[in-house]
């Protein structure tokens, strides 16, 4: 597994796209966020109940960018025939498979870190000049609130599983302009069937359910208790998508040709 990941972390370091991409998903998620706060103003009828979920909005952006990252860390493989030489050095599929997930688990790691840190920083400072203060109820933007520790944590993991998630997909169908598609269709379809759904319990089975709605309950601090699903439970929804994505590719990788 050693020399594994040592290759898989050589070609990865050696592609300036990478390089490019993690930059790219740190700087837009960030700058989304500057724009969202910096254009929400707090007033009587305010309908913001939640300043941290709302110094997250980055995430809709940030989380396409690492998914297309993801989809290239193999995809591209497949497009220039590379992965008959990465098979041939790294018989064991599955090991090569699992280099993968773990090389892009930490990168993904760390660059979400920096993103969520600095979109919490960005909502601390600018959300206070707009009137958004704890005199009318909105905690301060500190990792020292509880909920909002649990938020900043639980979208790197949001983020992570979702790089799992386009990992597996693009090993199962082996083209990234396919795989990065359905990652995309698959996180927002849900969302978009539930505002077309009128039900309400088909609402909620649809939020509860999705990889997006579910995995991003967890940016929620404020009434929890009416989300359709919990924060943990919504990030373990997610999971289980990220684990049956990696399965599947798995599993095609192991049985067929490269």
């Amino acid at each position: 597994m050693r020399h594994a990941l040592h290759a898989e972390w050589t070609k990865l370091r050696t592609l300036a796209a990478s390089g490019w991409l993690l930059l790219s998903a740190i700087a837009l998620t960030v700058a989304l966020t500057v724009a969202t706060v910096a254009g929400t103003k707090y007033s009587a009828t305010s309908s913001v109940e939640d300043t941290t979920k709302l110094s997250l909005t980055g995430i809709f952006l940030g989380q396409a960018i690492i998914a297309g990252l993801a989809v290239t860390l193999i995809g591209s493989e497949y497009s220039t025939g590379m992965i008959t030489v990465t098979l041939a050095a790294m018989p064991r599929r599955t090991t090569m498979l699992a280099a993968k997930a773990t090389i892009l688990a930490a990168l993904t790691i760390a660059a979400g870190t920096i993103a969520v840190l600095g979109s919490l920083l960005a909502g601390r400072l600018i959300l206070p000049r707009n009137g958004f203060t704890n005199a009318h109820g909105y905690p301060a933007l500190s990792l020292a609130h509880e909920p909002t520790l649990r938020a900043g944590l639980g979208t790197i993991v949001y983020l992570t599983l979702i790089a799992l998630l386009s990992l597996g997909i693009a090993t199962a169908v082996r083209d990234s302009a396919t795989a990065i598609g359905l990652v995309l269709g698959l996180l927002f379809l849900f969302p978009i069937i539930g505002h077309v759904v009128t039900n309400p319990t088909w609402q909620r089975h649809l939020a509860q359910f999705g990889p997006m709605t579910a995995g991003l309950a967890v940016e929620n601090t404020a009434n929890t208790h009416h989300l359709p699903i919990g924060p943990w439970s919504g990030l373990a929804v997610l999971a289980a998508w990220a684990a049956g994505a990696l399965l599947a590719g798995g599993l095609l990788l192991h049985v067929r040709d490269a």
